[in-house]
């Protein structure tokens, strides 16, 4: 299966032509401040990737290794992507939660597990509400 993705707004998105099984996480502060929690995401090499829009992107050198993509109209956090020489030179990390379906993405790999707030374990036992749920909790109430 290959993928497919897009900002909040629409104005940037990209499609994978490989077929992926699985999705990492990093948690970086970094990419902690760039995403306002953990980075989750769908790896890809260069040559696997095309976009549309890329015009509206906002490029930010982020390290001596890497630069961050983010989308310069609405603010969505896109991509990571590895600008040093080596085997993994020009890779994509695109944000997960910009997919438009995960398909049989399974989570296989933590970055930086040492530096994971102990706020958060996805084997934590946790309140987990529904769309329902939440849009109940959200939507205006009559007077």
């Amino acid at each position: 299966m290959a993928y497919s993705g897009k900002c909040m707004c629409g104005a940037v998105s990209y499609e994978i032509a490989a077929e992926k099984h699985q999705v990492g996480t990093c948690h970086c502060s970094m990419c902690r401040r760039w995403t306002g929690g953990i980075y989750i995401s769908i790896s890809a090499e260069p040559h696997e990737i095309s976009f549309k829009g890329a015009d509206a992107l906002t490029v930010f050198q982020s390290s001596d290794w890497a630069e961050r993509a983010f989308c310069s109209k609405c603010g969505s956090s896109m991509y990571y992507r590895i600008t040093a020489e080596g085997p993994y030179s020009g890779w994509y990390h695109m944000g997960a939660g910009t997919l438009d379906d995960y398909g049989d993405l399974k989570l296989t790999e933590q970055l930086f597990i040492d530096l994971k707030p102990g706020a958060y374990d996805f084997a934590q036992d946790t309140k987990n509400l529904t769309t329902p749920e939440v849009e109940a909790l959200f939507e205006p109430q009559a007077l």
